[in-house]
């Protein structure tokens, strides 16, 4: 018979396993003919749709006032939108193994900008080594002069989509509290509202980009990014925290990083510099620092 911690920890393994190989299903999407934007819109538009029908089977219902709707419509330009169009435009000229390793520095980013706007979140002097640590390991990832280093602008986009997630973890500690589904279904139907224009004064024919030009590969991958990790995966998230809390979840820091490196690495054969896996273990043991609370 299976435990309630057990439980946990094996919901916690599917969304470290969601969430950590949707980098490498990203690529696949772009090698397969996909553009950025229509990943983006379709990732976002299916991950609504699984999200909005869920919490209404609960007999839930989105709110009707203002000020909800302008929460949700922030919390879906830094949650969704900017980030999920970063990361798939930086995955054009980076790797899913490295794209992995750069969003690991997001709990820096938000600890940063937590020790100003959050009350009790200060900055100590193991989360400022952990930041020192972490903040040289991409440097070094970074560099431009390095073999076989990573393309800049790419990176640069990516480690922007980083920083965007980690401020819609602290307007999430600031904005009013909502339910959690209905605050997902809300920020999910505002980040579709936010992309659409992009995607219609850019022409894109979604429709006939995924009939006619991309493989069958790259539709299934950008069914899987919708329906499973902007999804099936974010209800799954809603249920551990409610279950075993956000310090549980907060394991997703150490092991998305590293299902995103692997599945990258051994799976699609990703070409990372060598500098990859030295900014990887870097990083994660900064982010064992930060935890230190003396």
């Amino acid at each position: 018979m299976l435990t309630p911690q057990l439980i946990n920890w094996l919901l916690l393994g599917f969304l470290v396993i969601t969430w950590g190989s949707s980098f490498m299903v990203t690529s696949i999407a772009l090698q397969g003919g996909l553009s950025a934007l229509t990943i983006t819109i379709s990732r976002i538009g299916l991950g609504a749709i699984v999200i909005v029908l869920f919490a209404y089977s609960r007999g839930l219902r989105l709110p009707r006032d203002v000020k909800s709707w302008g929460s949700f419509m922030l919390l879906g330009l830094f949650g969704s939108a900017l980030p999920f169009i970063l990361i798939t435009w930086g995955q054009r000229s980076v790797t899913s193994a490295s794209t992995g390793v750069l969003m690991s520095v997001m709990p820096f980013v938000t600890m940063l900008i937590a020790h100003y706007f959050v009350t009790g979140e200060q900055l100590n002097r193991y989360k400022l080594l952990g930041f020192a640590v972490a903040f040289s390991c991409v440097t070094v990832l970074l560099n431009p002069f390095g073999a076989g280093s990573i393309d800049l602008l790419g990176a640069l986009a990516i480690l922007s989509a980083a920083s965007s997630y980690a401020i819609n973890t602290v307007l999430i500690r600031l904005l009013p509290t909502f339910n959690p589904l209905i605050g997902g279904a809300g920020m999910m139907i505002c980040a579709s509202v936010l992309v659409l224009p992009f995607v219609i004064f850019n022409g894109q024919n979604i429709i006939h980009e995924i009939s006619l030009l991309a493989t069958p590969s790259a539709v299934f991958s950008v069914m899987w990014l919708g329906l499973m990790p902007a999804g099936v995966a974010s209800i799954v998230y809603f249920i551990v925290v409610n279950r075993a809390g956000p310090s549980f979840l907060s394991n997703c820091n150490f092991l998305i990083p590293v299902v995103a490196y692997f599945a990258g690495t051994l799976i699609l054969g990703d070409d990372v510099p060598p500098s990859s896996l030295f900014a990887l273990i870097g990083i994660l043991t900064g982010i064992v620092l930060t935890r230190i609370q003396r």
